[in-house]
């Protein structure tokens, strides 16, 4: 039987599901209400609205997060974007300094027992067009439950940018890169979700990762996505033609 986690992280590249992945987790009432709660530029607006002098001291912020984060049953969720977790330990690092540069210990000695969940997508084509497009309008999501998005919508209309895309299909892969190269120096055995098996099963890949928890859903309860797809015939269209100039 798998020992129940007290925390998990979904670690993830942008425009890969995982605000739709936090909402299907959050909606199953066991595995915490999992926001990307350690974004540093938005640490001051979780300080405000948990009512902190400031997010500067950290120890209070996270005893914050968790507070905000966990279900009744103690189970805390979090997201993590590449970039995010450096920050994390290092602020961890400096509350606890006998365990410094040493990042699980770290996020254990603050979460509790932690296990990891990577969120990836194959279609990195498809990923980074999708980047793109909510990077010009701002426009990250659609439907939400008290989530704090990266920016507001700029009301700029999308435009093609093929070295825009370019430089984002590089990003992905050193990000991707570097998950996969943090996982395996710290031993890490994340459970691995592709976004494509995400998008064709929605409450049975949350199921599986609920399994990977440790975690039952209640009897008569129903996963439910809160986020609503995004992608239509204009993201389509400039996969397309992509795909033809650089053949």
């Amino acid at each position: 039987m798998t020992t129940p986690t007290d925390s998990y992280f979904v670690c993830a590249t942008p425009r890969t599901g995982s605000s739709l992945l936090l909402g299907l987790l959050g909606s199953t009432g066991v595995a915490g209400r999992p926001e990307a709660y350690f974004r540093e530029p938005d640490e001051p607006m979780w300080a405000e609205r948990w009512r902190l002098p400031s997010a500067a001291d950290y120890a209070r912020y996270v005893q914050a997060a968790l507070a905000a984060g966990r279900t009744a049953n103690g189970v805390f969720g979090a997201k993590l974007m590449w970039g995010t977790l450096d920050q994390v330990v290092a602020k961890l690092g400096a509350v606890h300094p006998d365990l410094a540069g040493r990042d699980v210990a770290l996020l254990e000695r603050a979460f509790g027992r932690t296990k990891f969940v990577y969120l990836r997508r194959d279609d990195v084509l498809a990923q980074a067009v999708s980047w793109l497009r909510a990077e010009q309008t701002g426009a990250w999501y659609v439907g939400s439950n008290g989530e704090i998005d990266d920016a507001t919508r700029s009301g700029r209309e999308p435009g093609y940018d093929a070295d825009g895309i370019r430089a984002l299909i590089e990003q992905i892969g050193e990000h991707n890169a570097a998950w996969e190269e943090w996982f395996a120096s710290q031993g890490v055995r994340p459970y691995t979700v592709r976004y494509e098996d995400l998008d064709a099963d929605l409450a049975g890949v949350t199921r599986r990762i609920l399994g990977f928890l440790g975690l039952d859903l209640p009897e008569g309860h129903t996963i439910e996505p809160r986020h609503r797809r995004q992608s239509d015939g204009l993201n389509t269209a400039w996969i397309e033609r992509y795909r033809l100039e650089s053949d």
